[in-house]
C-alpha cells in the first residue's frame, strides 16, 4: 500500500534534482545546508538557463505576428536575420555535440525554428516565394548534416569560433538598417527585450555549466549587440520606415 507513496517520493527527488543536481541536492536536501555558495550558483544557473528556454518557446512569435499581420518585411535585414540563424544554428549544433547540458543551450532549438519561420516570411513578403523554399530545403539538409554524428567536434569549433563575427554582423547589419531608415519597422520590442534579457543570462549560465570560452564570448557579443537594438527600438518609437 505503501508503494504509490514511494513512486511519488522518487518522482519529487527527481524532478527537483533537474534544478538541483547532485552533489547539491544531497548537500540542500540530506545535510539541510542551504548557504552552500557553490550550489547556490549552480541552482541560480539551472533555474535561469530552464527559464530561458521556457522564453525562448515563444520568444519570436511577437515577432512573427507582427510580420504576418503587417503583410510586410519592412525594416527587417534579410542579412541580419539570415546571419543571426547561423548564428543560433551554430551554438546549438556545438552545444548538443559537445553533450553539454540541456540547460545551458537547449532554448537553440526554439530559436532556429522561430528564426527560421523568420527567415522565411521576409523571403515570402519581398517577392522571392520559390526563394524561401529553396532556402527552407538548403538549411534542412544543412542542420541535419550538422546534428549528425558525421560532423566532426574539431568542425563545429571552427564554426563556433566564427560565431562571435557572425552574432556582430547580423546584428549591426540591422542596426545600419534602423538608422537609414530612421525607424525600426517591423521589428517588435518584445522579441528584441527579451533577446537582450536572455543573452545577458546566458553569459552567467555559461560560466556555470560550460565553461567554454567560445560560448560565453558568444553571448557577451550578443547582449552588447540586442543592446544596441533595444535601444534603437526605444529611440525610433512609432516612427515609420523611409519610403523607397
Amino acid at each position: 500500500m505503501a508503494e504509490p507513496a514511494t513512486n511519488d517520493a522518487s518522482l519529487l527527488e527527481r524532478t527537483l534534482q533537474v534544478f538541483v543536481p547532485q552533489p547539491c541536492y544531497d548537500e540542500f536536501f540530506v545535510k539541510f545546508n542551504f548557504f552552500d555558495a557553490v550550489c547556490a550558483k549552480v541552482v541560480l544557473s539551472k533555474c535561469l538557463g530552464y527559464s530561458i528556454i521556457l522564453g525562448a518557446v515563444l520568444v519570436k512569435l511577437p515577432q512573427i505576428i507582427k510580420i504576418s499581420q503587417a503583410k510586410s518585411a519592412k525594416g527587417i535585414s534579410f542579412m541580419s536575420v539570415l546571419f543571426e540563424l547561423i548564428a543560433v544554428s551554430a551554438t546549438t549544433a556545438y552545444g548538443y555535440a559537445m553533450r553539454f547540458p540541456f540547460s545551458s543551450y537547449g532554448e537553440g532549438i526554439f530559436l532556429v525554428l522561430q528564426t527560421t519561420v523568420i527567415v522565411y516570411l521576409v523571403l515570402y513578403y519581398t517577392g522571392q516565394k520559390s526563394g524561401a523554399i529553396l532556402f527552407l530545403v538548403i538549411y534542412s539538409l544543412c542542420m541535419a548534416y550538422l546534428l549528425s554524428p558525421v560532423a566532426s567536434i574539431q568542425l563545429l569549433s571552427v564554426i563556433q569560433s566564427f560565431n562571435i563575427l557572425i552574432v556582430i554582423l547580423s546584428k549591426m547589419i540591422q542596426a545600419v538598417t534602423n538608422y537609414r531608415n530612421s525607424s525600426t519597422g517591423q521589428i517588435s520590442v518584445i522579441t528584441v527585450t527579451l533577446l537582450f534579457t536572455g543573452s545577458l543570462a546566458r553569459i552567467f549560465t555559461s560560466q556555470q555549466e560550460t565553461g567554454d570560452t567560445l560560448i560565453i564570448l558568444s553571448f557577451v557579443a550578443a547582449s552588447l549587440c540586442n543592446g544596441i537594438i533595444l535601444a534603437q527600438v526605444l529611440y525610433y518609437w512609432n516612427k515609420k520606415p523611409k519610403e523607397d
